[in-house]
C-alpha cells in the first residue's frame, strides 16, 4: 500500500482577526490547524464581554467596515456571519444646535455615476460653505487618478498645501480620517489618507457603504471555533505562548505548560506581542532587523463611552458629531436586537486617537460626553443616566505614520516554516479589520507556497463603477 502522509500541521498563534482568517483558510484547504489564543474568547481587539460593574455585554470598541473590505466580507461568509451585518449608505453629520437641537447634514449616493454619486447631497450640505465645498472637491480630485506613494509628508501638511479651508478640515477631512485611521492628521500618512477617500468615497456607491455588526463582537467571531472544529482543527483558549523551538523539520510551540508540535507556525499577534516573543526565537540577522523595525511602531488609543439612559433621546442609528471631542454616536438600542425592547436607551460614543482622554478620570469623561451630547439632543435634558462605562483602549491600533510602509514586514519571516500575520504587516492597508483579515490570508498563502502546494485565499477587489472605471483600467 502507498505511504499516505497526513496533511501538514500548522499552529496559529493569536485568535484575533488575522489568526482567525489564516486558520480558517488553511483548515478549509485541508491543513491540520491548532489555533492558540491567550484570552478566553476569539476576536482579539474586536471582542465583547460582560462588564462586571453593570452586567451588560459591551463591545470593547465599536467596529465598522465598508463595502470595499473584500477579505473581511469573505471571512464573514466563511463563518456564516454575513447576515449579522447591517448596511448603511446614508451618513448623518450633526452640528451642535443647543436648545433647538442638532443641524443635520446627510451625505448619501444619488443617481449620478461614480465618482459623482454623492455629489448632489454634498452640494446641499449645510455643514459646509461654498468655499468649503470647492476646497473639498478640489482636494478629492487629486485622488481620482491614483494614490500618492508613501513618503515623509503628513496629511495635515498636504491639506494646507492644497488650499483646504479650516472648516473643511475640521468638518470633513478630520472626522473621516481620524475615525477611519485612528490618528491625528499631522501623524497620518498621505498615502493611506488618500486610500480612504479614493476607495470609499470615489470608487463606487457599494465601496462606501458602512457595515455595523448587529450582534456582540465575540459572538460574531466566536463562530470560528465551530468552523475550525467542523474541519478537523482545534482551538485552545486561555493558552498564551511562552516560547517556540525548532523541532526536526518543524517547530515546537510551548504554551501554558503545554507543547504543540507542527510543521509550520503562523504568528498572528499584535506588533508589541510579536516583539516580546522575539527573544524566545532563534536569533539571526533578519530577526534583529525585525526587532529594530518593530521598535519603531507606536500605538494610538481609542476611547468608548457607553451610556444607558432612562429614555430615547434620538432615533438615529448612528451619526458623526462635529465640533466636539466625541466623534461618533452609535445607538446600540437600535443597532443590536439584543438591546431592543427596553425603555432604556443604550448609546455608545467613540473618540478615536483619544490621547487627550487617556489621563482623564472616568467621571470627567462621562461629564464631558453628557455635556457634548446635550448640544445635539435637547431630550437629554430630561433624561436620567442609569449607568455608564468608559473603555480606554490605549493600545487600540498602531499609528499609520508617514513612511511606515518601508518597515512593515511581509508574511515570510526570518525563520523557515514561520509566517507573520497582523494588520501591522505589509498588507497595503492601514490598521483596520480588513488589513487584519488580509494579513491572515497572505500568511496562509505564503505557507502553502513554502510547502510546494501554492493556494490562493485572497478574493478579488471590488470593481470600480461609473466613470471611475476609466481610472482603474
Amino acid at each position: 500500500m502507498p505511504d499516505l502522509k497526513p496533511n501538514p500541521s500548522v499552529t496559529v498563534v493569536g485568535g484575533g482577526l488575522a489568526g482567525i482568517a489564516a486558520a480558517c483558510a488553511l483548515a478549509e484547504a485541508g491543513y491540520r490547524v491548532h489555533l492558540l489564543e491567550r484570552r478566553p474568547y476569539l476576536g482579539g481587539r474586536a471582542s465583547s464581554y460582560e462588564h462586571p460593574g453593570t452586567g451588560e455585554v459591551i463591545d470593547n470598541c465599536q467596529h465598522v467596515l465598508i463595502g470595499r473590505c473584500t477579505a473581511l466580507l469573505d471571512l464573514y461568509r466563511r463563518l456564516g456571519s454575513s447576515e449579522s451585518i447591517r448596511w448603511y449608505d446614508r451618513f448623518t453629520f450633526l452640528t451642535p444646535g443647543g436648545l433647538s437641537g442638532a443641524k443635520e447634514t446627510v451625505i448619501q449616493p444619488g443617481f449620478l455615476p461614480a465618482p459623482f454619486h454623492s455629489s448632489l447631497s454634498f452640494l446641499g450640505a449645510p455643514a459646509f460653505s461654498l468655499a468649503d465645498k470647492i476646497a473639498i472637491a478640489r482636494g478629492l480630485s487629486f485622488f481620482l487618478r491614483g494614490i500618492p506613494p508613501d513618503s515623509s509628508e503628513n496629511f495635515a501638511h498636504w491639506l494646507h498645501a492644497h488650499g483646504q479651508t479650516q472648516r473643511a478640515i475640521d468638518r470633513f477631512w478630520k472626522p473621516v480620517l481620524v475615525s477611519a485611521l485612528n490618528e491625528d492628521l499631522d501623524r497620518l500618512s498621505v498615502h493611506y489618507a488618500a486610500k480612504v477617500f479614493r476607495e470609499s468615497f470615489l470608487l463606487s456607491p457599494q465601496a462606501g457603504r458602512m457595515g455595523i455588526p448587529a450582534i456582540p463582537l465575540s459572538e460574531l467571531y466566536g463562530r470560528a471555533c465551530d468552523y475550525l472544529r467542523a474541519r478537523g482543527s482545534e482551538v485552545s483558549l486561555r493558552t498564551g505562548v511562552d516560547s517556540i523551538l525548532p523541532c526536526g523539520n518543524g517547530w515546537l510551540t510551548m504554551a501554558s505548560s503545554k507543547s504543540f508540535q507542527s510543521d509550520a507556525v503562523v504568528f498572528a499577534l499584535s506588533f508589541e506581542a510579536m516583539a516580546a516573543l522575539l527573544p524566545y526565537l532563534p536569533k539571526n540577522a533578519a530577526s534583529e532587523d525585525l526587532a529594530a523595525h518593530l521598535a519603531q511602531f507606536e500605538h494610538s488609543p481609542i476611547t468608548g463611552i457607553h451610556l444607558w439612559l432612562d429614555r430615547e433621546v434620538t432615533t438615529l442609528d448612528h451619526a458623526v458629531l462635529l465640533d466636539t471631542t466625541i466623534q461618533w454616536l452609535f445607538n446600540k438600542s437600535r443597532l443590536q436586537p439584543g438591546h431592543r425592547g427596553s425603555e432604556a436607551s443604550y448609546l455608545e460614543l467613540v473618540v478615536s486617537a483619544s490621547k487627550s482622554l487617556v489621563s482623564m478620570s472616568r467621571q470627567q469623561i462621562i461629564d464631558l460626553a453628557m455635556s457634548e451630547l446635550a448640544q445635539f439632543f435637547p431630550a437629554l435634558a430630561g433624561a436620567t443616566l442609569l449607568k455608564a462605562v468608559v473603555v480606554k483602549e490605549v493600545r487600540a491600533t498602531y499609528s499609520i505614520r508617514p513612511g511606515l510602509d518601508r518597515i512593515r514586514p511581509h508574511a515570510t519571516s526570518p525563520w523557515p516554516g514561520v509566517f507573520l500575520a497582523g494588520d501591522w504587516t505589509a498588507t497595503g492597508w492601514p490598521a483596520t479589520m480588513e488589513g487584519a483579515a488580509r494579513s491572515g490570508y497572505y500568511a496562509a498563502e505564503a505557507l502553502t507556497r513554502s510547502l510546494g502546494n501554492a493556494q490562493a485565499f485572497m478574493v478579488g477587489e471590488l470593481p470600480a463603477s461609473g466613470l471611475m472605471r476609466m481610472f482603474f483600467s
